[in-house]
């Protein structure tokens, strides 16, 4: 997988923007269809978890992630389907285990292991990350939680969330083989 360039970005957002109702909903049930998993992580389970600490962040944590959705098909093709590899998912949470515990739990970490994380979660070779897709998220997050006092105790952990997704969508979209 390549990173975006920014040519690429501008058309997968605008592509993602200007989806009418009825194009999204059927974007959103064969997104459920091929990666049910996948789907339910990042719609049921991650929007739960932000809602906790703010509901109008965890409604914009799913419209971002309905954006990142597109901007992946746009950008690389359809989603990969679950049935090619039914054990995927669980071989990612393993793998973010230490992200996942991290965030869950809101625990502070040290700004020694916080680099040490950030750097094995970026720089992993197999899966790099779309910086440009992950700046303009955290920009639109920023952006939401200065219209609402009340939000801003909820950016730090809505952009980790929307890393993790993104994160995710890398990992899927390496995958070699899909049909």
């Amino acid at each position: 997988m390549h990173e975006l360039t920014d040519r690429e970005l501008y058309q997968a957002l605008e592509y993602a923007k200007s989806i009418d109702e009825e194009d999204g909903k059927k974007i959103m049930s064969q997104f459920e269809a091929d990666q049910p998993m996948l789907f339910q992580t990042i719609f049921g389970i991650f929007p739960s978890i932000i809602a906790d600490q703010n509901q109008d962040m965890a409604h914009l944590f799913m419209d971002l992630c309905f954006e990142v959705v597109c901007v992946y098909q746009k950008s690389l093709g359809d989603t990969p389907k679950f049935i090619d590899d039914p054990t995927w998912m669980e071989r990612q949470a393993i793998l973010l285990e230490t992200e996942f515990q991290s965030l869950l739990q809101n625990q502070p970490i040290n700004e020694t292991e916080r680099r040490k994380l950030q750097d094995r979660f970026v720089k992993h070779k197999e899966n790099q990350v779309q910086i440009g897709l992950i700046k303009y998220l955290n920009e639109s997050i920023d952006e939401f939680a200065s219209y609402n006092v009340s939000r801003v105790p909820a950016i730090e952990f809505t952009q980790a969330m929307i890393f993790v997704v993104v994160k995710l969508f890398n990992s899927l979209y390496d995958k070699p083989i899909r049909h």
